[in-house]
C-alpha cells in the first residue's frame, strides 16, 4: 500500500518558531515612523499592539519559544499531515512527486489560526479585553474570532465589503464564535463614513479595513489591533508549517526541488517556505515560488518602496513591494490575495532573489483547483488555487524537460464556504483581469514621496 500521509506525533510538534532574519545575507530595511520618517522604536507601536508582540516583531533571535498555552490550542489540529498527491500526479502525467501540507484541517479551515491563537494569547496575558482586526476573504477574521473565544477576549472584525457580500458564511462563522463583524467601509468609524460619503458603493479594500480597525482601538487602553499577515511576528508564528514539513520530509528521506505557496500578504507562503529558504541561504539547491494573482500583482509588477499598510496612513512605513496604500483592488474571488502590499520579509527575499514571484490569472487558477478537487477530493480555497496553478506549471516544465522533480506546496485552506466562486467559474461568469499599466504608474507616483529603502 502506498504511503499517502506523513504524520508527526503530538509530542513532535515544533516548540519554537523560526525567525529568518537571523540568517538573512543582508539585513532588512527598518520600519519607519509615519510622522518623523525615522526608524521605528518599540514604544511607537505600543498603542496598536501589546508590547510582547512588538518584541517579537523587532526580534533578531533565530528561535523563539512557543508558550505551552499556545501549544495546547494548536494541538487541536497540529501537527498537520504532509500528504502525497498521487491522483493529481496521475492526471498531470508528469515525472513529478507532489507533496502538500494540509492546513485546511484547522477548525477555521485554513492556516490563519496558527498566528490567531498566538496573538490572542499574547494580548490576553497583556491584559487586553478586545481586539479589532480586518479581514478580506474572511479566513483571518474567522480564525481570530475562534482564538479570541478560546482566551475570553472580545473580537471586532471589519470585513472588506465585496467579501462580506460574496462570503456570508464566513461572517456567520465569526458570529458563531462570538465576534462582531461589520462590512468595510462601515458607518462606525470616521474613515468608513468619509469613504462612503465619497463612494456609497465602495467595494472596500484591506487597506480601508485596516484603517477602520486601527481607528476603532486608538482611544481605548484595553483594546489592541491584530493583523493576520504581512508583519514579522505573524510570519514568525506561521513558520510552524514549514518546520513540520521539514521534519516530515526528513522522515521519508525526501527533499523538495520546488517549494510553492500562494501570496497575498505573505504569511502562508512564508510559513511554509522560510525553513527551506534558510537551507537555500546556506547553500542547498531549492527553488522557492510565490504565486499571486494577475489582478493584484504586488510582487511581479509593483515597485519596491516604503509605503503605508493602510489607506489612512496610520501604520508605520514598511519597505515592501506595493501597489500603493490607496489602491482598491478588483473584486476577484480570491479575497485573501487582494492586499496592496507584501510582507517585508517576503519582499526582501524577492529583492535578494531568494524567492521567485509568479502571477496567475483567475481562470487558470480555478481550472487548476477544479482539477485538484476532481483528483484529490478536497475543494481548495480560491487563494490556494494559485499555488496549485504554480504546481501545474512546474509539472508541465518537468514533462517538457523530461526531468524528475519533487514539489512541496502549502494547501493553505479549503473552499467549502467559497463555493459561490466555484459557481461563478463553472457557470462561465468569471473572467480574467490583469492590472492596467496606469495602476502601476499610479502606485509608483504614490510611493515616490516617501523615503527610499
Amino acid at each position: 500500500m502506498k504511503e499517502v500521509k506523513v504524520l508527526l506525533k503530538d509530542d513532535e510538534i515544533p516548540r519554537q518558531w523560526y525567525n529568518v532574519q537571523a540568517d538573512l545575507p543582508t539585513p532588512m530595511p527598518p520600519p519607519l515612523h509615519p510622522g518623523t520618517g525615522q526608524p521605528l522604536a518599540p514604544e511607537d507601536m505600543a498603542r496598536i499592539f501589546p508590547m510582547n508582540l512588538i518584541e517579537q516583531e523587532m526580534s533578531l533571535e533565530r528561535w523563539i519559544d512557543i508558550p505551552e498555552e499556545v501549544l495546547e490550542k494548536l494541538l487541536l489540529w497540529r501537527p498537520s499531515p504532509l500528504s502525497r498527491a498521487y491522483n493529481f500526479e496521475r492526471i498531470l502525467d508528469s515525472p513529478v512527486k507532489i507533496y502538500y501540507k494540509n492546513e485546511g484541517l484547522s477548525p477555521a479551515g485554513s492556516h490563519k489560526p496558527n498566528t490567531a491563537v498566538a496573538q490572542a494569547y499574547y494580548n490576553k496575558i497583556f491584559g487586553i479585553k478586545r481586539i479589532s482586526t480586518e479581514t478580506g476573504a474572511g479566513q483571518w477574521g474567522s480564525a481570530l474570532s475562534m482564538a479570541c473565544n478560546m482566551f475570553g477576549i472580545e473580537c471586532r472584525v471589519f470585513m472588506v465589503r465585496v467579501s462580506y457580500d460574496q462570503k456570508p458564511y464566513r461572517r456567520l462563522m465569526m458570529q458563531t464564535w462570538g465576534a462582531d463583524c461589520f462590512p468595510s467601509p462601515s458607518e462606525i468609524t470616521e474613515t468608513g463614513r468619509r469613504i462612503l460619503a465619497d463612494n456609497p458603493d465602495s467595494p472596500g479594500s484591506l487597506g480601508i479595513a485596516i484603517s477602520e480597525a486601527i481607528e476603532d482601538i486608538m482611544d481605548k487602553e484595553d483594546c489592541r489591533y491584530a493583523l493576520g499577515s504581512v508583519l514579522n511576528h505573524v510570519v514568525l508564528h506561521q513558520t510552524i508549517i514549514g518546520l513540520e514539513a521539514h521534519r516530515q520530509m526528513e522522515k521519508i528521506g525526501v527533499y523538495p526541488d520546488v517549494v510553492i505557496g500562494c501570496a497575498g500578504g505573505g504569511s502562508n507562503f512564508a510559513g511554509l517556505a522560510l525553513p527551506f529558504v534558510r537551507d537555500k541561504i546556506h547553500g542547498r539547491e531549492v527553488s522557492v515560488v510565490a504565486a499571486e494573482p494577475t489582478s493584484c500583482p504586488t510582487l511581479t509588477r509593483g515597485p519596491y518602496a516604503y509605503d503605508f499598510g493602510d489607506l489612512a496612513m496610520t501604520t508605520p512605513l514598511l519597505a515592501m513591494y506595493t501597489l500603493g496604500h490607496d489602491y482598491v483592488p478588483a473584486p476577484i474571488h480570491a479575497g485573501g490575495l487582494r492586499y496592496h502590499g507584501m510582507a517585508p520579509i517576503v519582499s526582501h527575499l524577492v529583492k535578494e532573489r531568494l524567492v521567485e514571484p509568479r502571477a496567475y490569472n483567475q481562470l487558470e487558477t480555478f481550472d487548476a483547483g477544479v482539477k485538484w478537487a476532481r483528483a484529490e477530493g478536497f475543494i481548495p480555497a480560491p487563494e490556494t488555487n494559485h499555488a496549485i496553478a504554480a504546481v501545474v506549471e512546474e509539472a508541465r516544465r518537468a514533462k517538457e524537460e523530461g526531468r524528475e522533480k519533487t514539489i512541496l506546496f502549502n494547501w493553505s485552506g479549503h473552499g467549502l464556504v467559497d463555493l459561490a466562486s466555484y459557481d461563478a467559474y463553472l457557470s462561465g461568469k468569471l473572467v480574467n483581469y490583469s492590472l492596467p499599466d496606469e495602476d502601476i504608474k499610479r502606485a509608483k507616483e504614490t510611493v515616490s514621496r516617501f523615503p527610499k529603502p
